[in-house]
């Protein structure tokens, strides 16, 4: 299995859907969005919700390439906004913290 920075560097979207999704990346706020975006309370772990996200995107990616009826241009951007929010977060909780030493 691939682990979670492989994974998203394999993804492969038309850019203006990337485009858009930096845009709303910008205003990502974690508890609102996934909780409306996966219809539960938000999972404590970034990894989790990452994993969620993507497994949701992949299927709503599949639905775009089969031009399915039922496909949301809009539901894409969100999602692939909080895909990038979640990977930010998750990189930044895994920097080492820098304390001053005395």
């Amino acid at each position: 299995m691939q682990d979670l920075h492989s994974r998203l560097g394999a993804m492969r979207r038309p850019r203006l859907l990337v485009r858009a999704a930096r845009i709303g990346a910008s205003e990502y706020r974690r508890r609102p969005h996934l909780a409306r975006l996966l219809g539960e309370p938000c999972p404590p772990q970034h990894g989790a919700a990452l994993l969620q996200l993507m497994e949701l995107e992949e299927m709503l990616d599949d639905g775009r390439q089969r031009r399915a009826a039922d496909y949301s241009a809009a539901q894409h951007v969100e999602l692939l906004a909080a895909i990038i929010g979640e990977a930010r977060s998750l990189q930044v909780a895994a920097r080492p913290s820098t304390g001053a030493s005395a």
